[in-house]
């Protein structure tokens, strides 16, 4: 199924409901009324062996709305639990940061031995189609990165490589949007990555049994239309049960906890010189059966 995290166009403007969205016709099923009252999308993924045959079997009776008419909000939305991601995960895109002179300590084209776990802040967090704060001040250097995120059902520790896509719940897209010029300056990832409106996220919460093979998902990111960055899920260095089993080997992963996986080379200041973005500029990251997270920078 495909899940999102919607407000009505109608709505008070903290209301957040639950649907079932059906791609090929543009429409959501609202499924806030066959579910427990005040549950959203990570009540759901704690309950989903009770709440995900309902929706199965009810939501397509449910009324339903145009796509069009409706806020999509990013999936798993904040105040949530944690956000973690992966550098430099993408033979290429190694090679390009540590050419850059943006890697710190400055490295040429060393790949990791083990996967770089940083976190983004969860206000960074933001959905489908809001606008991505420039923070003009702050950042001179604003780059994006697109992502496959993998969303945690049945959470853990300890969780080993073979066990691992049993605590997989789904999958969504992420924008990793970094102010290049604070992740440099810092001399780490935290705020660099964590400004405010800087973690798209979207459209669709994918659940697992929709993706049969993660590796042959293929991840894609355009700005103003221009092709940037493409590559498969398979390129990754440390694929999704190493993440995972990382992750949880003294951290316990928790549901609707995110692991973003790590972004392909084309990235902004892949080019020579750097391309950042600019106010205006319209990224647009795309996902084999995931749909497509578009955010204009303000």
């Amino acid at each position: 199924m495909k899940l999102v995290t919607f407000r009505p166009a109608d709505s008070a403007g903290t209301e957040r409901r639950v649907g079932v969205v059906d791609s090929e016709r543009r429409i959501v099923h609202d499924a806030t009324v066959v579910l427990p009252p005040g549950t959203g999308m990570l009540e759901l993924i704690e309950g989903w062996e009770e709440l995900g045959p309902v929706l199965r079997d009810a939501a397509g009776d449910q009324p339903t709305l145009s796509l069009d008419s409706v806020e999509l909000l990013a999936p798993i939305p904040v105040p949530r639990r944690d956000l973690f991601c992966v550098g430099k995960n993408y033979r290429d895109h190694a090679v390009e940061f540590g050419r850059s002179g943006y890697d710190t300590p400055a490295r040429s084209e060393d790949l990791p031995d083990k996967p770089i776990i940083f976190s983004k802040a969860t206000t960074s967090v933001t959905g489908p189609g809001a606008d991505i704060d420039p923070h003009a001040g702050v950042t001179a250097e604003l780059d994006y990165e697109g992502e496959l995120c993998v969303i945690i059902g049945r959470g853990g520790r300890g969780i080993s490589r073979e066990r691992a896509f049993d605590h997989v719940w789904g999958y969504t897209i992420v924008n990793d949007v970094t102010a290049r010029d604070l992740q440099r300056d810092h001399k780490q990832w935290l705020l660099g990555k964590s400004l405010d409106t800087h973690c798209p996220m979207g459209p669709y919460a994918v659940t697992a049994d929709e993706i049969t093979d993660v590796t042959a998902l293929r991840v894609e990111t355009t700005v103003n239309g221009e092709p940037r960055q493409s590559a498969p899920v398979k390129d990754l260095i440390f694929d999704v049960p190493e993440l995972i089993a990382t992750i949880s080997a003294g951290i316990t992963l928790l549901p609707g906890d995110l692991i973003a996986t790590g972004t392909p080379a084309g990235v902004g200041i892949g080019f020579d010189p750097p391309r950042f973005l600019a106010t205006g500029d319209v990224v647009e990251v795309t996902i084999t059966g995931l749909g497509t997270l578009r955010n204009r920078v303000g």
